[in-house]
């Protein structure tokens, strides 16, 4: 039977996000219908709106992170019933790339993803959702695995943030670029994304973790979540304090989490010998770094630097996302600290103010 519900969709290139009604299908094979529950407000959504699109056909759902409770399930989905709890992941292995076939299922990059079953209902036209979930919406319809199950005990308006912010940052710390114990570590940004690779750093036993930030408001909040040392990058050089505290030679791992070139070439330049800087802020069309290879002290090749991206954390969202709840209720890894507003389903575009505002760590609205 087919279901109706509302979402935030972007209608046109240069509009705001208008709240419309919808029609939903039921699940096709493989699939299932969450009725959503919390769902965080994230950059990438904004850069969505920002950048027309980023290609993406209009009109789009947005949304990617996300928790729910599955109302439906479609055809051979066993392992999800009707009133189970989950966290939507934007990246459900294929099983079928090469990196899957090589046992290698953290560097898929062929997400799987449901059919285009949700329309506007004034006109029938089908809605893109973004990274395949599209969780700004009473429902939406997601591929099974994509699906994580929760432990009954896990709040859903805490655990939607693990969907993305959270498993990015921490599993930059814990996979992409895995901080060993007594490393010394620099956060550049201290939005939701760096203060979770914070969370991560602290999880990994790193001995110093320097935050690094132009916002006195984000510092003070990287140090409530585990930064031992603070740098104003608008009170001089950043990279020469950030050497200077990591005992005059730089620090193991610098995780970028901005996207800008100015703060990737910084990342970079922190780095002791042997060092990794991992780039996860999502950049703009075009962006160009500049690196310096010959420099004595800092340059790639004399320091041997090591470069990496990171997507998502490099998470597997079946094992990664039922850790990370464990830890929350554990009590290790902080998750109510960092929804610092709730909003509503029709305040989406005053939720992206507020975020371009840095005001916020994490908006979460709930259904």
């Amino acid at each position: 039977m087919p279901y109706e519900g509302r979402a935030a969709v972007l209608n046109e290139a240069g509009r705001d996000v208008e709240l419309e009604d919808i029609t939903l299908e039921d699940p096709g094979p493989g699939e299932v219908l969450v009725k959503m529950v919390a769902s965080g407000v994230c950059h990438t959504d904004l850069h969505v709106k920002n950048m027309n699109g980023m290609g993406m056909a209009f009109p789009i759902l947005l949304g990617h992170e996300g928790a729910g409770i599955i109302e439906a399930v479609g055809e051979g989905v066993t392992n999800l019933k009707p009133g189970d709890p989950v966290v939507i992941a934007y990246r459900a292995p294929c099983e079928q790339c090469p990196a899957c076939l090589r046992g290698d299922p953290r560097r898929c990059w062929v997400a799987l993803r449901p059919k285009q079953r949700i329309r506007r209902k004034r006109d029938g036209a089908l809605l893109a959702q973004v990274l395949r979930c599209g969780t700004f919406s009473t429902h939406t319809i997601v591929h099974a695995k994509a699906a994580i199950k929760m432990p009954a005990e896990m709040p859903l308006d805490k655990a939607c943030l693990i969907a993305c912010g959270v498993i990015t940052g921490v599993g930059a710390a814990l996979n992409t670029a895995p901080v060993f114990a007594g490393a010394n570590v620099a956060v550049f940004g201290c939005g939701g994304v760096g203060i979770s690779v914070i969370q991560g750093a602290k999880l990994a036993h790193a001995k110093r973790i320097i935050a690094v930030d132009l916002s006195e408001r984000k510092l003070e909040w990287a140090k409530d979540f585990g930064a031992t040392d603070v740098v104003n990058a608008s009170e001089g050089d950043p990279v020469a304090r950030v050497r200077e505290i990591a005992d005059g030679v730089g620090v193991d791992f610098a995780y970028e989490a901005v996207g800008i070139p100015k703060t990737i070439e910084q990342a970079i330049a922190s780095l002791a010998y042997a060092g990794t800087a991992v780039h996860i802020g999502l950049p703009e069309d075009e962006q160009h770094v500049n690196l310096n290879f010959g420099n004595m002290d800092t340059g790639v090749y004399w320091n041997k630097a090591t470069i990496k991206v990171c997507h998502c954390g490099d998470a597997l969202p079946s094992n990664d996302f039922p850790l990370l709840a464990q830890l929350y209720l554990q009590g290790q890894l902080k998750l109510d600290e960092m929804v610092t507003a709730t909003t509503t389903l029709d305040q989406v575009n005053e939720a992206f103010h507020a975020m371009e505002g840095g005001d916020v760590l994490r908006s979460v609205i709930l259904f």
